[in-house]
């Protein structure tokens, strides 16, 4: 057993997150840059905001199915609370910026979302389910996720968000094409009933109260013409004053945050037009909010705090925003006088955010490094600044329960209060790490949250808040800041990251997957990195049975932090040796530490950091190959590459002066990354030389590519036409037939048999080729329950003395986990008339 490093916070603690989370109207976002006051257009807008009382819900599927160009009007023009419910995190889909696949690439979508809310204005929420991949149909989605968990979770949303309205992207009918797509639909139908009925999920009531929406919708892509029932249509393509942007550059800006997925796009702009279907409540055809009052009228004890907030609003100043803030003053005391303490908090949160970007306040709360471990002492700095002339007033600092001092102090202005303290961490301080990931391994369908009060939240809490509580007359607001770390970029300037609480030791393994071809040993290496000075101890390796480990235990000693050390570790397996899991130890004391640590690097989101078990799969495979020196054409990313070095091949990454001026006949086989043609515009350039060595006598392998409105492709992929469909098989365990027996790709030199489809990860494959001459053979067929066989998966043809080879297999998801069949198929595929 490894040692628990996972999140652990108070209820007290997550239900205050919850409640700061959800008021927040412009400062959404848990972990910040750094408390920015905005600009005097930002400032307008959050005044038309503090005076609309009211919200909305859009819920869709994964990352990027949500209509940014309607949240970011719903946001800023009707000025609504908006928010977004993703049922999952994306985690099942493609990569076309690096190679992190499942969990990893779910952390990267979640803060492409995040990122996309902060353009377009919108919150953004989660359930708990995993994206598992395509879905053809919600009876399948549903049976994996389990309906009623993920329903309990959108319920918890609805209550928790409090939407007048609920918008769906996609309808029950099937339209969206994805099982996913359609599920999020009849979940968002049933909540809607179901969340104002406290009778249902009960165990929600000590959490949130019963919410009832009054309006549900339909936002369709579809045609309109084949709508029935009541259509409702609002124009959405306007340009705003404060921002300076259309709600369609607006979107494009939000929706080209999803680079993960290439779904950046032109701006738009002019009279755009968007259409609802009504599917329970009532309102006008030309306004889905008709029937919701989003005065102060609704909110009762809100006659006061109308009449000083409006006037805030019409007094307000470009020129001299602190002007307002006496007004924003006794605003905030009549919004103590609201009977709802739902909206009392939400308003007091939104004024007090008001009052300090008006006051042109920044605080900041800087580690001196960016990360610590539990029991470790941290200098923090402190920075507060008043850029006003409104008399404002230090009376306290604290940090989190670790630090906490009075004082007394007249801030003046655009003058630098600085000052400076260590914090000793707490020993049982929870470990920094996706909260959705604490538990592992996943299930297939539902992540695992032992705090129920936490689901629905984008991202963990900041290791470490830093509260300045400040005075204004007789009033006093907190203003909150998370603790980062703070560095200059020589290239980028003034950059932040979060500050990271890790284990005292991690290791590393650079395999998911240790595979091996036949009995030799194999000599592995793991890197065992301090975070910590001055630690040593003993590095454990345990196996299951049938594989030797040389040496069992090895010693280790740092000095500094941050230092790393390499141990190799010699591995033989035996005849019969067991598929299972490579797990390290480290041995420190009495504490046992089996954590690796992995950094997700891209520019567009913050560093991301993610502990996970310090295991690796064993696995032995019966395997023959076929050739030896491979190429390797780098696609969108994927670790094929990696995982064919694994067993022996020799694989040589082409540049591209290879592949424009030949030198390609030492490779006896090419092969090609996923979506290579969807990404690599000068593959018509490498075409004729691909084809000339096949002709020669190579082989060529081209793993999938898409072809839809986002990746359409251009040029011939093979010598003989073929198009590629999204026909897909998604179910990992579908039967798969040999339709042509003694075809060499199923016998040499292996011998394939359906064995070799056990274990599969995911799916099949997807985007199967279709429409292809006599000249290809295609030796699979499968197919998913209920449908038609697909041949598509793989076909082969004869060109010269090569062959070509297209497959939709999702072998890039197979061979890094390690499954055996994977690694026989593609032996026979690079081994085409070798042998």
């Amino acid at each position: 057993m490894y040692k628990s490093v996972g999140c652990d916070l108070k209820n007290f603690e997550i239900i205050l997150l919850l409640k700061l989370f959800f008021a927040a109207p412009f400062f959404f976002f848990v972990i910040q840059t750094f408390a920015q006051p905005t600009a005097p257009g930002n400032i307008a807008l959050a005044l038309k905001k503090l005076n609309t009382n009211g919200s909305v819900l859009y819920i869709a599927a994964h990352p990027d199915d949500e209509n940014t160009r309607l949240i970011g009007w719903m946001s800023n023009e009707k000025c609504l609370r908006t928010g977004y419910l993703s049922i999952t995190r994306g985690d099942g889909g493609q990569n076309l910026i690096g190679k992190e696949q499942g969990d990893q690439l779910g952390m990267i979508r979640t803060q492409e979302l995040i990122a996309a809310r902060r353009t377009d204005g919108g919150k953004q929420m989660f359930t708990r389910a995993i994206d598992f991949g395509y879905s053809k149909n919600p009876e399948e989605t549903f049976a994996i996720w389990g309906k009623d968990s993920i329903l309990k979770d959108v319920v918890f949303a609805i209550r928790t968000f409090r939407p007048d309205v609920i918008i769906c992207r996609f309808g029950t009918d099937g339209s969206g094409g994805h099982g996913h797509h359609t599920a999020s639909a009849i979940l968002a139908e049933e909540a809607f009933d179901l969340a104002g009925d406290s009778t249902k999920f009960p165990s929600l009531n000590s959490l949130v109260k019963p919410w009832k929406p009054k309006v549900i919708a339909w936002n369709f892509w579809v045609e309109r013409s084949k709508m029935t029932g009541k259509i409702a249509r609002m124009e959405v393509g306007g340009y705003n004053k404060l921002l300076g942007k259309s709600y369609g550059e607006i979107a494009s800006e939000s929706r080209s945050m999803h680079k993960s997925q290439g779904f950046g796009v032109a701006r738009s702009r002019g009279e755009t037009f968007e259409y609802f279907k009504i599917l329970a409540g009532d309102c006008d055809t030309n306004n889905l909010f008709s029937s919701v009052d989003f005065s102060w009228k609704r909110l009762e004890g809100g006659q006061v705090m109308a009449k000083l907030a409006q006037e805030a609003e019409r007094k307000f100043d470009f020129r001299n925003p602190e002007g307002i803030v006496p007004l924003l003053i006794q605003a905030y005391k009549a919004a103590g006088n609201l009977k709802d303490m739902y909206w009392r908090e939400l308003k007091q949160k939104q004024i007090q955010e008001l009052i300090t970007a008006c006051c042109g306040l920044f605080a900041e709360a800087t580690s001196q490094d960016f990360f610590t471990t539990p029991g470790a002492k941290l200098k923090i700095n402190l920075t507060l600044i008043n850029r006003s002339q409104q008399l404002v007033r230090l009376k306290r600092i604290s940090i989190s329960d670790l630090y906490d001092s009075s004082f007394n102090t007249l801030l003046k202005f655009n003058n630098q209060l600085k000052t400076s303290t260590w914090i000793s961490v707490p020993a049982n301080q929870p470990t920094s790490n996706p909260y959705w990931l604490n538990q592992l391994p996943l299930t297939k369908g539902l992540v695992q949250i032992s705090n129920p009060a936490m689901i629905g939240q984008p991202e963990s809490a900041p290791a470490f808040n830093s509260v300045f509580d400040l005075e204004f007359g007789d009033l006093s607001i907190p203003l909150s800041v998370p603790v980062q770390y703070k560095w200059v970029e020589p290239s980028d300037g003034e950059k932040f990251r979060s500050l990271e609480i890790l284990p005292p030791i991690t290791a590393n393994l650079e395999e998911k997957a240790i595979v091996f071809p036949d009995l030799s040993p194999k000599t592995i290496q793991i890197k065992v990195i301090a975070n910590l000075n001055s630690i040593s101890g003993k590095l454990k390796v345990q196996t299951p049975s049938g594989w030797k480990i040389e040496p069992e235990e090895q010693n280790f000693s740092f000095d500094k932090k941050d230092e790393e050390q390499i141990f190799d570790i010699k591995i033989t397996p035996s005849l019969g040796a067991t598929i299972g899991k490579l797990a390290v130890h480290l041995m420190v004391g009495q504490s046992v530490y089996s954590h690796s640590l992995i950094r997700i690097v891209h520019a567009h989101i913050p560093i991301q950091t993610f502990l996970y078990p310090a295991e690796a799969k064993l696995v032995l495979v019966d395997l023959k190959k076929g050739g030896k020196n491979i190429g390797y054409i780098p696609g969108a990313g994927d670790e094929v590459a990696e995982s064919l070095r694994q067993v022996g091949y020799s694989v040589t990454e082409l540049t591209d002066d290879q592949l424009v001026n030949g030198h390609l006949t030492q490779f006896d086989a090419i092969v090609s990354g996923i979506r290579l043609y969807n990404i690599n515009p000068r593959m018509k350039v490498y075409y004729p030389q691909l084809m000339s060595y096949v002709q020669q006598g190579g082989n060529l392998i081209l793993q999938y590519n898409t072809n839809n409105w986002i990746s359409s492709l251009k040029g011939s992929m093979g010598p003989f036409p073929f198009t590629i469909s999204r026909e897909r098989v998604t179910k990992e365990e579908a039967e798969v037939s040999f339709v042509l027996p003694k075809n060499p790709v199923v016998n040499s030199p292996n011998k394939l048999t359906n064995n070799d489809f056990d274990g599969w990860v995911q799916e099949r494959g997807i985007y199967f080729a279709s429409d292809f001459g006599s000249e290809y053979e295609a030796p699979l067929s499968m197919k998913d329950p209920g449908e038609k066989e697909q041949t598509g998966s793989l076909i082969v043809a004869p060109y010269g003395k090569g062959n070509f080879v297209y497959t939709g297999l999702a072998l890039f998801r197979q061979l890094p986990a390690g499954v055996p069949g994977a690694y026989r198929l593609m032996a026979n595929l690079l081994g085409l008339g070798k042998h």
